[in-house]
């Protein structure tokens, strides 16, 4: 892995961008509201690992103007994946490869209609940073990530060596990496958290602290968890449920914790919706399941989505 593009400098793409120039990679960001903030001051970023500044790097306003790079890190927010066609076939090599890190379900087909569909692949995060301000990125906890890689038939294919060559690229990064046999699953797998946290603190108005120490809410958390399960189970994705005890205890160790959601809730941006919850209630149904408290989440977020952006 020679070089690296990463569209998207926010919170995730300018944090795990950061990292891998602080390793020495050949890292080019792609930025777009605060690109001359970052062409004059670089990153900083203000981490519990160590907070370190980047005063110099390699930044653009134009997909045009940036070099053809071996990866391309896509760290958008899928509401704005609508721009990737007109993005990633400037910046990406003959031979190079997608690496997806986004929340949610459906969109590693969408990039496999730009790109061919074996240089695909998932990044799941699981990290709590927020982007506090112009080139200014806090990271509060967690930094692991889950690779897999992308089947258009949705076949797991195991751990190639094209995907531990890109696990060994951050754990140069110091970034702890797990290689996943089968992507469908691990993104039902991140589902267990992304689906009752990031929809909750936006219904509630509240942070996951507060969602964990309230008894009633604890409750619904898991319930919801259990629904995200069913439904991965229906799709041929099951995995044990001691996995939700995993993501509740994960919960409780966070520092208090406001969603990338009820961020862009807050900041009346766009919320993805459909990529964390639409898509996925629609692969359950279509594989025969029934997820009335996930349905309902879905149909209170579009409310207040459309009432947001009115």
């Amino acid at each position: 892995m020679k070089s690296f593009a990463i569209i998207g400098t926010g919170a995730v793409g300018g944090l795990y961008g950061a990292w891998l120039v602080r390793a020495g990679f050949d890292v080019h960001f792609l930025a777009r509201s605060d690109y001359h903030h970052i062409k004059s001051n670089g990153l900083q970023i203000d981490s519990k690992n160590g907070d370190f500044r980047l005063s110099h790097i390699n930044v653009y306003d134009t997909p045009q103007t940036m070099p053809k790079c071996d990866v391309v890190i896509v760290s958008l927010k899928t509401t704005s994946n609508n721009i990737l066609a007109d993005i990633i076939p400037h910046i990406i090599k003959d031979n190079g490869i997608v690496l997806v890190m986004q929340n949610g379900m459906g969109f590693e087909e969408q990039i496999a209609k730009i790109v061919a569909p074996h240089t695909v692949f998932g990044v799941l995060c699981f990290v709590c940073s927020n982007k506090i301000g112009p080139g200014y990125i806090h990271h509060l906890d967690f930094g692991h990530i889950s690779i897999g890689q992308y089947s258009s038939g949705a076949k797991p294919l195991g751990i190639t060596e094209q995907l531990k060559e890109i696990g060994k690229a951050f754990s140069q990064a110091n970034v702890r990496v797990t290689l996943e046999p089968d992507l469908k699953t691990a993104r039902w797998k991140k589902l267990v958290w992304n689906i009752p946290y990031n929809g909750l603190s936006v219904v509630l108005n509240t942070t996951t602290d507060l969602l964990m120490q309230n008894t009633y809410c604890r409750e619904l958390v898991k319930k919801i968890m259990q629904e995200v399960l069913s439904g991965a189970i229906a799709c041929g994705c099951g995995f044990e449920e001691s996995f939700i005890e995993k993501m509740m205890v994960y919960t409780d160790s966070m520092p208090p914790y406001k969603t990338s959601m009820k961020i862009d809730f807050d900041q009346k941006r766009p919320m993805e919706v459909e990529s964390i919850f639409g898509t996925p209630l629609t692969v359950a149904k279509n594989a025969g399941a029934t997820l009335p408290l996930i349905s309902m989440l879905y149909c209170q977020l579009k409310f207040l989505d459309e009432s947001n952006m009115a």
